[in-house]
């Protein structure tokens, strides 16, 4: 029996931010076959990882981009940074308690 052409579906994050302009980013992904079997599962599963994986490359390639903008702006204007970056490096994915005695 012929299966009915699959349509295509998109995988969409939306970043925004009170303080820079907004942007979407949106990677394509195929629709399961039907009807779904153990192998189609497998393809479906290896093409939405594919999907996020190139969704979140593009987001932090976005992102870092607008971090380097951030740190140029604030260098041109003499400003002192916001964030201690090396005490950020430092605490990456720490819970860290502020003014612990």
């Amino acid at each position: 029996m012929p299966q009915p052409a699959s349509q295509d579906t998109a995988l969409t994050a939306t970043y925004s931010s009170p303080t820079s302009a907004p942007f979407t980013i949106a990677e394509s992904i195929p629709a399961p076959p039907s009807p779904l079997d153990l192998a189609g599962k497998s393809k479906n599963l290896e093409s939405l990882r594919a999907s996020l994986a190139a969704v979140q490359d593009q987001i932090n390639r976005e992102l870092t981009m607008r971090m380097e903008q951030d740190k140029a702006r604030e260098a041109a204007v003499g400003a002192r940074p916001s964030v201690d970056e090396e005490k950020e490096e430092e605490n990456y994915g720490e819970e860290v308690q502020e003014g612990e005695d």
